[in-house]
């Protein structure tokens, strides 16, 4: 038996799960939340500032293994062979000459711009605005893989804001790195600058690297884009990799820490989007949608199929960064589950300020009162949403409510609600809320068609797919398509799994990964082509309201 682990970084927790590489059958699994984020540490929801510290990540890789394996039949941490990483991104932090995140030499411990960058801070609008600006310019447009947009969730405009705003880390960044490329070097003694491999992925889809312009955007167009930057091209990479391709093994210091052994190989990391496709089993004219905060929208599609095609706003098209051998698509939305999270921290208010400091009943029992309140508050809305009829003339919402990703970037936007009377209820207003989502996730897919790509069929994975049918089926009468939902609730772990036994050897290719531990379909959602046709003209006044918001509000 040889078995591979699988580490999925999500914006809250760590997931690891073991898997036995012959047959994709889970051993066990663990989930481990960053103790310092989940405090609410580092970051400013004001200013749109979300930062985590390295060690949340160090500590969640020990505790989730070792309590994964703890859970496993005796013998398993001997028969383990692989190990691959996905993270969020672009999530970057800056690094010293030694491969140091900044944040984890004391003088920098508590500096918030030492730290990780998560992908979903949005400090850095200023930056981005002027990254396109320039590229619109210049003789090279290096945001042409990018969708035409570069986004301020991006490394290169977070690493100019960082820069920009503290002057006390200048002198000790030395080059920067991404969450997915941290990780594996750090566990296989890769640390130093140039020997760090590389995510093809993370390169591609969001620091603007193709190998046709020699790599990364040339030194002079980084310092036009701020001078704080002069130097990091020298200090970064030209030469990026595919995750089937293995990093190194565990270090003896590391197998030690995570109770494993040096003959663990550890792989190349990439996108959780990128890697739960994989794990979603994506072929080509499959749209995958990875469905949680945010979402992420993937492809593949053969090189004969491109024909050179430059796809505009969308999050970029990269040779082998999903498939090795095809072109990876990555689309998406800023705001998905936040969006309903966000309405219920709204109806939640009284509960959490005014019950919770009531006199008429005893603390335990407010305790209890909040908890079940709060726990119940999203799945009896949805009930209850599910019981009005699809009507033209409801509440409708514009979902950017945390910017827009795609289609064409734009994170200066804000979300809207209109239609509102004195007879609007929380559930019509939730309601709105669900078909705005699934409004945003149609733009989507009418870019894709616009331009050529096929589709042919939807897969869901993440937890709102396989919890929510309120929204699943929402999304299928809005996209007038039907939608089967990924059977694993850890689809982007299962993806890094089928990479790691790659990178160990076990599988030749993550075709044949994809085959053997594929895990199939949980169940599938038919659209209802009558409330189609009227999401139809509702999705024409969506639009209307939108290019509104944009043009006239925000602007």
């Amino acid at each position: 038996m040889k078995y591979v682990i699988g580490l999925d970084y999500g914006s809250d927790s760590c997931r690891a799960v073991i898997i036995e590489a012959g047959t994709g059958q889970e051993v066990a699994s663990s989930v481990k939340y960053y103790k310092r984020w989940m405090k609410g540490m580092y970051c400013d929801p004001s200013k749109n500032q979300y930062r985590q510290h390295p060690l949340d990540y160090v500590e969640a890789l020990e505790e989730s293994i070792k309590e994964a394996l703890s859970k496993s039949p005796a013998g398993t941490a001997e028969q383990v062979v692989g190990m691959s990483f996905d993270t969020t991104g672009s999530t970057p932090a800056l690094i010293d000459k030694e491969g140091q995140v900044l944040a984890l030499r004391p003088e920098f411990a508590e500096n918030p711009n030492a730290m990780f960058v998560l992908w979903k801070d949005h400090t850095a609008i200023n930056e981005a605005a002027k990254i396109n600006e320039i590229a619109k310019r210049w003789p090279i447009d290096y945001t042409a893989y990018e969708g035409g947009i570069y986004s301020s969730e991006w490394v290169w405009a977070k690493m100019a804001h960082v820069l920009k705003e503290d002057v006390s880390i200048r002198e000790d960044s030395y080059s920067w790195i991404e969450h997915c490329d941290w990780m594996p070097a750090l566990i296989t003694g890769t640390t130093k600058p140039a020997d760090i491999i590389r995510s093809r992925c993370a390169a591609g889809h969001k620091a603007m690297w193709l190998r046709e312009w020699d790599g990364l955007p040339t030194e002079d167009f980084l310092v036009e884009v701020a001078p704080e930057l002069k130097g990091l091209r020298d200090n970064l990479f030209h030469e990026t990799y595919t995750s089937e391709v293995k990093v190194g093994n565990l270090t003896p210091e590391w197998a030690n820490r995570l109770g494993l052994t040096t003959n663990v190989a550890v792989g190349v990391g990439a996108f959780d989007c990128h890697m739960g496709a994989v794990g979603a089993e994506i072929t080509p004219k499959a749209f995958v949608r990875v469905i949680g905060t945010s979402t992420c929208d993937i492809m593949v599609v053969p090189y004969d199929k491109m024909h050179g095609k430059l796809i505009p706003g969308i999050c970029g098209q990269v040779d082998g960064s999903v498939i090795p051998g095809m072109i990876g698509l990555e689309a998406g939305q800023s705001g998905f589950g936040d969006i309903y999270a966000w309405f219920k921290s709204v109806l939640a208010w009284p509960f959490e300020n005014i019950l919770k400091n009531s006199s008429l009943i005893d603390q335990e029992t407010k305790d209890k009162l909040i908890e079940e309140t709060l726990d119940k508050m999203i799945p009896e809305l949805s009930i209850e949403a599910a019981k009005i009829p699809v009507s033209e003339s409801s509440v409708m919402a514009i979902d950017w409510m945390n910017g827009r990703r795609t289609p064409d970037a734009n994170q200066l936007v804000k979300g809207t609600i209109t239609g509102l009377n004195l007879g609007s209820s929380a559930p019509l207003i939730f309601k709105a809320l669900v078909e705005a989502t699934a409004f945003g996730s149609k733009a989507i897919i009418d870019r894709f068609i616009e331009n050529g790509i096929e589709i042919d069929s939807v897969i869901g994975i993440g937890g709102i797919s396989l919890k929510s049918p309120l929204v699943m089926q929402t999304l299928a009468d809005v996209l007038g398509m039907p939608i089967k939902v990924a059977k694993s609730e850890q689809a982007c772990a299962f993806g890094a799994a089928m990479f790691a036994s790659v990178a160990a050897g076990v599988h030749p290719n993550i075709e044949a990964a994809q085959k053997a531990m594929g895990q199939g379909f949980a169940q599938e959602y038919k659209p209802d082509e009558e409330k189609h046709k009227v999401y139809m003209k509702i999705y024409e006044k969506y639009q209307k309201l939108g290019k509104f918001t944009e043009t006239e509000l925000f602007n």
